[in-house]
């Protein structure tokens, strides 16, 4: 796969992100609504911190997007042929210290529910849940938070 180049993402990304985010295999089956017509904009990545991970091709391996107030993970993403290569805990990484040169003491989570696991390994904790929200959400989603500067 090569190395991997984490980079702000500009207007240009907008449709490579939104393909990531519309070909994700986590969001087949039960999980389809909350993504069915979910596009990342141009303005999207103008108004939050948005960047991604590509290799030496230029292929779009991930992204992330951090919204800053309220501080939140609002978006983050592993091409389904780059999971299991680190990717992803690059990226949660990167935000953390984009997080804390921001200033912010944690940043909140909304999680998939199959992505808890992978967000509490890499150091988040569980402080709720988030109920439903019928029709488009029609579960329980978990809520975590990093704590930034530990």
């Amino acid at each position: 796969m090569g190395s991997t180049i984490i980079r702000r993402a500009v207007g240009q990304d907008a449709e490579r992100l939104t393909a990531l985010v519309q070909g994700a295999d986590a969001y087949r089956g039960t999980y389809a609504s909350i993504i069915s017509d979910y596009r990342v904009t141009a303005d999207y990545i103008a108004r939050h911190q948005v960047f991604v991970a590509v290799d030496t091709d230029g292929r779009v391996l991930g992204f992330y997007a951090l919204v800053l107030d309220p501080a939140e993970l609002d978006l983050i993403f592993v091409a389904d042929e780059a999971q299991g290569r680190g990717i992803g805990r690059l990226l949660v990484a990167h935000m953390i210290e984009q997080a804390g040169h921001a200033g912010l003491g944690d940043v909140r989570v909304v999680s998939h529910p199959p992505a808890e696991k992978f967000y509490r390994r890499l150091g988040a904790e569980r402080v709720g849940a988030v109920a439903p929200s019928p029709p488009k959400v029609a579960w329980e989603r978990p809520e975590l938070r990093f704590v930034i500067g530990r």
